[in-house]
């Protein structure tokens, strides 16, 4: 699952994350296969295969990487870990039990592995022998899993690995006669198990796979299945740059963005972003940094305030059981959706760029505010916001009471109780008039006449460079084309001399880029620094600006040279009064 630990690829992955991120653009007619897709907002990704087996550990050996890729990272021969297959007997496999477990968690689809990079078919296919009647098991994991997602209201996917490290012809000169076998075994898929809602590809980063290969797959699934939903991966369009400015040329019905969310989603085109509870997609018996219910409920209205899906994997064991860790979250993710589950289902992007104490996801005229930090003053400020307000509640009140609405200057304010309904995430129902309309609120300077340009609150005017947080992550990054500018716009109150500083990173191998900050009528002028990683941040004091009167002022970064890999990432710039008027 994981690219990280593909060679020809390393760097490029780890340095420009975001480039997984792309979709394809809407239709201009409306495609109503994507209905349900986007009504339902919360999926289960399922890895399970061979790879359970050794858990992340060969002849004794702790194996580096996640568990699905150990034959790759442990150098495992193709032979030896075939073997395995004569092991693989998971008695206590239920799909019954794992199709209840995401419908009590209020997922609404599941995509499950069959088949990830080892080639090992966990289904019954006739052109391999390489599959799950090869094993002790003997019964078709597939068929029960999409008899069970059907009988309790799931909708199913099938995830299906393009790169394959098992099939002799998988690479070199005799690929394309491995690709008629892909094909084949994907018409399996598609003819033998009912009607299949998801088709989602992985793998396709390898060199003999092109963007010309995924459409022509695409095009034949769209014959065989016309009702299927089919991601961006069946093509190249997220992991190389084929189509990296102009993604509506990439094929596929929606991107994939893959263990983060983006910093401001990715406007105007579908997407879902797949995620793990803790390090591993695969089972590892040793990973245990797992991702608390609080996290996933919070990364779940993340994704769903920015117009994407979640899909939350878990990775069951060898004997077929989803880890009790797993469980346990996914069963108090369900609790706060049981309650919750109006302000995510169905639900669209809400229009703020920034709310500092939550999110907001939208549904017609009403904006659901999920609060995370509950304002100690007991006012919550709703900025920007020129709407008419009808009414604000918190969801989940059984008396539905109507909490106190203001307005002050561009902002609405809710008068709130004393403590949070819920520590994940209280909910307020805004009920408004017309379509929202909001304003952003001016960056102006602090009470020291400091002001501080933070990454959230940029512009940028280009096409490659976007907002980027979690893991260590609060900044514009993949800054990879030299013309993409980014900008902020500020109200100066206290006009006078200011020391700029740049908070920046950018690891050694690609640093030294100049870039050109213009301030006002003042020009200045650095070289990226090197730092030890992409989230390691240091202060660049970049020169002095005058700012002479009140009034409006604009920053804009530009680079002025082609970087190796990217420009850098870049966290704030900070105005620092040296001297007031």
């Amino acid at each position: 699952m994981n690219l990280r630990f593909a060679r020809a690829f390393m760097c490029l992955l780890l340095i420009l994350p975001a480039a997984r991120a792309f979709g394809v653009q809407p239709p201009a007619e409306p495609d109503h296969r994507l209905d349900w897709w986007r009504e339902a907002r919360f999926g289960m990704f399922i890895h399970w295969g061979l790879y359970a087996i050794p858990a992340g550990e060969w002849d004794g050996a702790t194996v580096p990487g996640v568990g699905e890729w150990i034959m790759h990272n442990g150098h495992i021969p193709r032979d030896d870990y075939a073997t395995l297959a004569l092991q693989f007997n998971p008695v206590k496999f239920d799909a019954e039990q794992w199709a209840r477990i995401a419908k009590d968690a209020g997922m609404k689809y599941l995509v499950i592995t069959t088949k990830h990079h080892d080639g090992f078919c966990m289904f019954d296919s006739k052109y391999t022998d390489y599959d799950i009647m090869a094993t002790p098991f003997k019964r078709d994991i597939m068929r029960e899993i999409s008899d069970a997602c059907r009988k309790y209201g799931l909708k199913i996917g099938w995830y299906h690995s393009i790169w394959d490290w098992h099939h002799p012809d998988a690479s070199g000169p005799t690929f394309d006669e491995y690709a008629k076998v892909l094909e084949k075994q994907v018409d399996e898929l598609l003819a033998n198990y009912g009607p299949i809602d998801i088709m989602w590809f992985d793998g396709e980063w390898i060199p003999e796979w092109t963007e010309d290969k995924g459409r022509d797959l695409y095009e034949h699934i769209r014959k065989v299945a016309p009702k299927v939903i089919i991601n961006n991966r069946v093509g190249k369009g997220r992991g190389g740059m084929a189509g990296l400015h102009d993604p509506s040329q990439n094929v596929g019905d929606f991107g994939t963005p893959e263990q983060e969310i983006p910093g401001q989603g990715i406007p105007g085109y579908d997407w879902e972003t797949c995620m793990t509870m803790n390090d591993t997609w695969g089972f590892r018996k040793d990973d245990h940094n797992w991702k608390s219910a609080k996290t996933l409920v919070r990364n779940l209205i993340d994704t769903a305030s920015k117009g994407g899906n979640f899909l939350l994997n878990v990775g069951p064991t060898a004997e077929g059981l989803i880890p009790p860790e797993s469980v346990e979250r996914l069963h108090d993710v369900g609790q706060w959706l049981r309650i919750n589950g109006e302000s995510i289902y169905g639900t669209s992007a809400g229009p703020f760029k920034r709310l500092e104490w939550g999110r907001c996801t939208r549904k017609e005229h009403r904006l659901y505010l999920h609060v995370f930090d509950w304002p100690r003053d007991g006012i919550l400020t709703v900025p920007g916001l020129l709407n008419n307000v009808t009414s604000a509640a918190i969801v989940g009140d059984s008396s539905r009471a109507t909490l106190r609405t203001s307005r002050r200057n561009e902002s609405i304010l809710i008068t709130l109780p004393n403590m949070p309904v819920n520590d994940f995430a209280t909910v307020i129902a805004l009920d408004i008039v017309g379509e929202p309309e909001v304003v952003a609120i001016p960056l102006r300077q602090a009470d020291d006449g400091s002001i501080t340009l933070r990454a959230v609150d940029a512009d940028v005017i280009g096409f490659t460079a976007r907002y980027e947080n979690g893991n260590g992550k609060d900044n514009i990054g993949f800054w990879t084309d030299s013309s993409d500018i980014v900008t902020w716009k500020f109200e100066i109150t206290r006009p006078g001399r200011f020391r700029v500083i740049l908070t920046q990173s950018c690891p050694e191998d690609t640093a030294n880029t100049p870039v050109r900050i213009k301030i006002g009528d003042t020009t200045l002028t650095m070289r990226v620094k090197p730092t030890q990683s992409w989230t390691d941040f240091v202060d660049v004091e970049v020169g002095t600006v005058s700012i002479p009167v009140v009034g409006a002022c604009e920053v804009r970064v530009e680079p002025q040279g082609r970087p190796l890999l990217a420009v850098m990432n870049l966290r704030s710039i900070t105005l620092e009064p040296l001297d007031s008027r």
